[in-house]
């Protein structure tokens, strides 16, 4: 399993993404998390999902099938203890990606606009949708997949972690076999924006390593961001 990881700030003066990987045996853990909220609020929320899953995966105590649900309601209990502790209610905010490979099954699970992305060797083979106002048109018909990232309420989101939950607000996939998939790739609405699913596939036909095919993919990122208020861009690539 050969991995590259990147996060960046772009134009703001604050990066509040976090990204994890974990590794253990044969058992992986790629975590993104794209905070919300302002510095010193959306930092921490990010920081204490990453945190959360990296003392869940070291501890080996929870079931593959169920590391990922369980992992992001501690995650969530963890986000609203602090806004107590500090007492901002409601200000500490995150959206979140993870994916898990153990025993040659692949798992993912999300809240958010943070994606998730699946590729065999010739196009994108899954990808998570989005908890936003966009996606839901896309659901209902009312609007093309591809105006997603030009939509003028791209950033309402309906489902994030460090708000209250009457209900868990999170998506899980269902199992992939790994024997299936080619590359991975997670990453926030600051990296996926700039780079459509078309170049992603291109670029992932071209590269060799994780490492040149997010190479790739930052490039585009940076090119189309260029003279633009790019938000923080943060991802992490897998190829197998």
């Amino acid at each position: 399993m050969d991995y590259a990881q990147i996060t960046m700030p772009g134009s703001r003066d604050y990066n509040e993404d976090s990204i994890i990987v974990l590794h253990q045996n044969d058992e992986y853990c790629f975590v993104v998390a794209d905070g919300l909220g302002g510095h010193g609020k959306g930092e921490v929320a990010s920081a204490i999902v990453a945190d959360t899953f990296k003392q869940s995966f070291e501890a080996a105590s929870i079931p593959a099938d169920s590391f990922i649900p369980e992992t992001l309601l501690a995650a969530q209990y963890n986000i609203m203890q602090e806004q107590e502790a500090q007492n901002v209610p409601l200000e500490m905010k995150t959206t979140c990606a993870a994916l898990t490979i153990s025993d040659g099954i692949v798992r993912i699970g999300h809240v958010g606009d943070t994606r998730a992305y699946v590729f065999n060797r010739k196009k994108v083979l899954f990808r998570t949708l989005d908890h936003s106002v966009p996606q839901m048109l896309v659901v209902s018909g009312e609007i093309k997949e591809k105006r997603i990232r030009n939509h003028p309420d791209r950033n309402r989101l309906l489902r994030v972690m460090g708000i209250r939950w009457e209900r868990p607000q999170y998506d899980l996939s269902d199992d992939i076999a790994l024997a299936e998939c080619r590359a991975f790739l997670l990453c926030c609405d600051g990296f996926w924006e700039l780079c459509n699913e078309k170049k992603m596939c291109a670029f992932l036909k071209n590269s060799s390593t994780a490492a040149q095919w997010l190479q790739l993919m930052t490039q585009e990122v940076e090119r189309n961001g260029k003279g633009k208020d790019m938000d923080n861009y943060t991802a992490v690539a897998v190829i197998c």
